[in-house]
């Protein structure tokens, strides 16, 4: 096992796959002989959660241990453009998220995807491209999906930023060991599948008062407080978190926020599926076939060129 300290130094990394908000995973010759069609979007193999663990979780520095000089101050900006990316990098964005509304805590909180637990674990294999990703490309995916924006240029400052505030999240963190706390719970289906119409009066009982009984989230004095769930100001069909499992396994630990794990797994995923049962912006690797588009893309629970309602979700 290696660690990484202080705010240099080589770092080794192990091919395994990790998430941010997508999907990954290894695999063997072997395995990929059994079907020749890429799973662009295979499930996440399971990850154990700090409480499942019973470990005390990976702890990044403090904010006041933030050095002062140049690397400090691309750490800061880092910081500064993951808790507020409408400001500092506008420019990548396509709608109104910014990097915390889904790795919380400014990408600090366990079971929440913490970029301490992501870091270490690349360069990784995934599916979702199907090529070894460094982790600039995992952060340009982020911006292409959940952004629904522009991937900053490799070796950006805002780029530069991202790797160096998550470099310094990771301090004294295990190189190439999947921590507990990396990812979300696995969530299993209920029996019978989703309900939308319970998920609806979760979502009315326990979001709406945060996100808006329309799901477009709520601002005070222009700015974003709370982010929208669906439409055109939300995560594209290309996000992982569009996928209904995914979804409730963030909900279940982390919603409603402050009151993480007070849902059944019942209610969280019904509320997952209420949620991604509404349109949100095109996949952006669609080529004019929704259908063709979900056959190679959209394998999993979720509702990507499926009719709801008489309406054709992902059906530009």
């Amino acid at each position: 096992m290696n660690r990484r300290t202080g705010t240099g130094g080589t770092v080794m990394c192990l091919a395994l796959v990790t998430t941010l908000w997508g999907v990954g995973g290894t695999v063997s010759g072997q395995d990929q002989g059994k079907d020749s069609r890429i799973d662009y979007q295979a499930e996440l193999p399971p990850t154990e959660t700090v409480n499942e663990s019973g470990k005390m979780p990976f702890e990044p520095p403090r904010e006041d241990a933030i050095p002062d000089d140049q690397y400090g101050a691309m750490v800061r900006l880092g910081h500064q453009i993951f808790v507020d990316t409408q400001t500092y990098a506008s420019e990548f964005v396509g709608n109104e998220l910014n990097c915390t509304n889904c790795h919380l805590d400014q990408g600090r909180k366990p079971n929440s995807a913490p970029l301490w637990a992501a870091y270490t674990l690349y360069p990784a294999y995934r599916k979702k491209n199907d090529h070894v990703n460094t982790y600039e490309e995992r952060i340009q995916g982020c911006f292409r999906y959940s952004m629904n924006g522009t991937p900053p240029p490799s070796g950006s400052k805002t780029m530069t930023a991202l790797v160096t505030y998550s470099y310094w999240l990771a301090t004294g963190a295990p190189t190439g060991e999947v921590l507990p706390g990396r990812g979300y719970p696995i969530i299993q289906p209920p029996a019978g599948g989703h309900d939308l119409v319970n998920g609806e009066q979760v979502y009315q009982t326990s979001c709406a008062i945060c996100h808006g009984t329309d799901g477009q989230g709520q601002k005070v004095s222009g700015q974003v407080v709370f982010p929208a769930l669906w439409g055109d100001q939300s995560f594209n069909w290309g996000a992982g978190m569009h996928r209904i499992n995914t979804a409730a396994g963030f909900i279940k630990s982390n919603m409603p926020l402050g009151h993480g794990d007070s849902l059944s797994d019942r209610d969280a995923w019904d509320v997952a599926a209420f949620m991604n049962s509404h349109e949100r912006p095109q996949d952006p690797r669609f080529e004019g076939d929704t259908t063709a588009t979900r056959e190679q893309f959209h394998q999993h629970p979720g509702f990507y060129g499926q009719v709801v309602d008489g309406n054709l979700l992902g059906g530009d």
